[in-house]
């Protein structure tokens, strides 16, 4: 996962064991879970230089769920919908682009 990120210019910032937290903090037993704060940059660069406020909705966040005993679900934020919130049409294309990047690492998976 984390090489296919790299492959789209998207790096690791953060990792949340989702698991883990909720075994510490509540005892509960959770299937393997994992939240990767993914940040490309040179898009990030771009977002905040458009709009300062846009990093409320960094990083670009990323899912590894486990579902089932053979099957994990990979999910990213869409980029589209999570800037619209900042009223600034100028964020536009680079949502969208980042959306295609963020696209094209869940599908080499």
């Amino acid at each position: 996962m984390v090489e296919a990120l790299k492959g789209q210019g998207f790096g690791v910032l953060t990792e949340i064991n989702i698991q883990s937290i909720m075994k510490e903090k509540l005892r509960l037993d959770y299937r393997p879970y994992l939240i990767l704060g993914t940040c490309n940059p040179d898009f990030a660069n771009k977002a905040l230089s458009t709009e300062p406020t846009i990093g409320l909705m960094l990083p670009c966040n990323v899912i590894l769920r486990q579902n089932s005993e053979n099957s994990v679900e990979v999910a990213a934020i869409d980029p589209i919908a999570s800037m619209s919130a900042v009223d600034n049409h100028n964020l536009d294309l680079i949502a969208t682009e980042v959306q295609e990047k963020l696209k094209r690492v869940i599908d080499s998976l």
